[in-house]
This record gives C-alpha cells, sequence and structure tokens, in this order.
C-alpha cells in the first residue's frame, strides 16, 4: 500500500500512516540510532532497518508489527578469509610505477541498501554493503551468504580469499559515503530485481558502475556501455563509474535510469547502452535520487541540486524535475515547495515513487509529498532528524 512511508533517519526509523484523510507519525524504532536504510518487505510486511551504530558497528534490525517492535535478525558478516583490495586515490609521480594496491581483511563498514526477491522467491533478501559486497538470504534474514562470483570479480582483481594474490589491480574506486569508515572502499548502493524472473538482477555500484546478473549470480557483467567520466584521459573507461542511484521500470524492466555523478542517464536497452539525458536549462544534471514511473519506463523524476561542490537547491529554491519523454526534455515542479533560503540535500535513498505518489526528504529534516505525481507538493514534516531513506510500503 502506498498510504506508509518508512524512514531511515540520523535518528531512528520513523513509520508514518494515512489516516482519516492525515499523514501522521506511528511509530518511531531505535530511537537515537543512525539508521542508513529502511524498506518493507511488500511480500510479508516485515519492516527492515539497517543500523548504523557508532559504538557497536552495524546490524540489521526487524519489525513484524508495522514497526511498534523491533528485535535484531541474522547478522551479515564477511566469512573468515575474506578480502579486497583498495583504490589508490592518488597517481604516482611522472615515470614511477604506482604503489602496490592496499589489501584488506575484510569487514562490513556498513549496511547500506535492502532489498527483497520476486514473488516465487519466498524467504530471498539482498543487502549491499560498503565494501562492495553482495550478500543473500534464503531463509527471511536468519542467516546470509556472500555472493562470490561477483566478490571475486575480475574487475576487482580476482579470488583474493586466504591469503591468494590479486590477478590485477582493483577497478572499483572508493565511494565517498565511505569516508568516516576507515577506508576509501565501493559500495553497492543499488540492487534491482527483475519482477519476472528472479534470477536476473542489477546492482549500481559506486563507484564501480552497472553490473548485472541473468543466471541468478553465478556470473556478472558491467553493463557502462555510453557513459562518460570527464576528467578522466579515457573518458568512457569500462569501470569507474560514480552512480548515486539506479532505478528501473517495475513493469517494463527494459527501461532503467540512474542519477551520476556527471549527470542523469537513461537506457531503453536494457543496460546494453546508456544516454546521457541532461538538460542543464532546467536544472538537471547534478543530484542524488531518482524516480521511474512503474507502468511507463520514459517517465522519471530527479530533485537537482548546484553541483557536487555546492549540495544545496538551485537558486535556493526547491523542485522536482520531470520528464516524459525518456530526458528528451524536462519540467520543473514547484507548487507546494519553498522558494526562498533553501539549503537542503537529499540523498540517494530520500525519494522514492508509488502508484502515483512521491516522497522526498532532506538532510535539514524536511519530509515532502506529492499525491499527483509531482504536480503539487505538501509539507509532511520539519525538523525531523536527517532522513537518509524514504521508501512507501
Amino acid at each position: 500500500m502506498s498510504d506508509r512511508l518508512i524512514l531511515g533517519t540520523r535518528k531512528g526509523t520513523f513509520i508514518l500512516e494515512k489516516k482519516d484523510g492525515r499523514w501522521q507519525h506511528v511509530h518511531r524504532g531505535h530511537g537515537g540510532a543512525n539508521i542508513a536504510y529502511a524498506a518493507q518487505d511488500p511480500r510479508t510486511g516485515t519492516i527492515w532497518s539497517m543500523i548504523d551504530h557508532g559504538h557497536w558497528g552495524s546490524k540489521v534490525s526487524h519489525s513484524k508489527d508495522g514497526g511498534k517492535t523491533w528485535e535484531e535478525a541474522g547478522q551479515v558478516k564477511y566469512p573468515e578469509g575474506a578480502r579486497h583490495q583498495e583504490f589508490a586515490m592518488s597517481e604516482p609521480p611522472e615515470g614511477e610505477e604506482p604503489p602496490p594496491q592496499k589489501i584488506h581483511d575484510s569487514k562490513v563498514l556498513k549496511l547500506w541498501y535492502v532489498e527483497f526477491g520476486t514473488e516465487d522467491q519466498p524467504g530471498r533478501l539482498y543487502i549491499g554493503t560498503i565494501p562492495g559486497g553482495l550478500f543473500v538470504s534464503d531463509d527471511d534474514g536468519k542467516s546470509w551468504e556472500l555472493n562470490r562470483p561477483l566478490w571475486n570479480h575480475e574487475s576487482r582483481g580476482g579470488d583474493l580469499f586466504d591469503g591468494k594474490k590479486p590477478t590485477g589491480p582493483t577497478l572499483w574506486f572508493g565511494t565517498p559515503a565511505s569516508m568516516g569508515t576507515g577506508e576509501f572502499a565501493p559500495g553497492i548502493c543499488s540492487i534491482l530485481p527483475n519482477a519476472k524472473d528472479g534470477n536476473h538482477v542489477r546492482l549500481a555500484v559506486g563507484c564501480a558502475g552497472a553490473i548485472e546478473t541473468k543466471d541468478g549470480g553465478k556470473t556478472w557483467q558491467g553493463r557502462n556501455k555510453g557513459m562518460i567520466v570527464d576528467f578522466l584521459p579515457n573518458k568512457e573507461p569500462e569501470w569507474g563509474h560514480d552512480i548515486h542511484f539506479m532505478a528501473q521500470c517495475k513493469n517494463d524492466p527494459n527501461h532503467v535510469w540512474h542519477q551520476n555523478h556527471m549527470g542523469v542517464y537513461y537506457s531503453d536497452n536494457g543496460m546494453e547502452s546508456w544516454k546521457k539525458v541532461d538538460d542543464t536549462d532546467k536544472g538537471v544534471n547534478f543530484g542524488w535520487p531518482i524516480c521511474v514511473d512503474e507502468n511507463d519506463g520514459k517517465t522519471a523524476w530527479v530533485v537537482p541540486q548546484v553541483s557536487d561542490q555546492n549540495r544545496v537547491a538551485i537558486n535556493e529554491g526547491l523542485f522536482v524535475a520531470r520528464t516524459k519523454d525518456g530526458g528528451e526534455s524536462w519540467e520543473q515542479l514547484r507548487e507546494g515547495l519553498p522558494q526562498e533560503h533553501v539549503f537542503d540535500t537529499v540523498y540517494r535513498h530520500a525519494f522514492h515513487n508509488k502508484e502515483g505518489k512521491l516522497a522526498f526528504g532532506s538532510t535539514n529534516g524536511n519530509l515532502y509529498l506529492s499525491e499527483d505525481s509531482g504536480e503539487s507538493w505538501q509539507t509532511l514534516g520539519n525538523n525531523l532528524p536527517p532522513i537518509h531513506s524514504v521508501r512507501f510500503a
């Protein structure tokens, strides 16, 4: 249903419901705890929260009664012997060989995203982590297993388990979201199962790019053709793309969109290739989240910002940009949103759509809702904690 909102915030998990025509706060869990992401499993109704404790580390929590009570689920841990390379950020002096990349014993730095399997996969859940591991559960979160074909992918230097030497350098760069963890590491920020084929799953990795499996995770292929990294000598590398968030049309998954550090990208051929669809005149270039219509794959929404260096609303006025023609044209939707002295940032997981409704929350603790596909907006809350994720139930 789209009359419930799940918020992951800096100070807990918030549940809002529409009752008697009004949106109301009904439950709050994990008081004071940093929630990286929270969402409800549409198959079971269980709400899942990824807790990022400053002292205790990352924990998986879930509620089976709509957010009234919470308990720990099975915890995500890297298996013994798991290792990974850290990308070297600095270039060596001219004429010198680059130093060997650091190799780390792997541990969970952040539980960044949770996604749910298809209707014919009861008990299937996915968690994406920093430093770039995909964990899978087939028993409704009681236990988790690292997907080793992706972890050991050649683009990361192959199998490093138990002291094995890398076959090459890692091409998965770090994401700024890992800062503060003690390591510049990549992270899986988007997981997109195909509702019609549970063996078909797409991922977005910051900073690596779009990746896909069609055989249930046995093999993985990069899908980054057409993306540009304009500050590199090779502007169209196979790997190293900083996708902020990726979404696909639920009922026509040939249509895939992502908000990239370099702009907005759209694919109408199932990620075989990408097209950049910016409109700088309408402010559409830099941002974090993106939503796609559930039925019309050419319709998408973004919440733009000025730039990476100036992460605030453009001209201090908040708007959502929408396209209905695959990015050929964009329009600004402002009705009901504040237009003066706005300095909000909307994170990659803090914008969602379902059944014609859209909602987004900001780092300034403001929450907005549209019930008419973005034409007009209402304020659901101010002075909330910084909002990391927004999801309709």
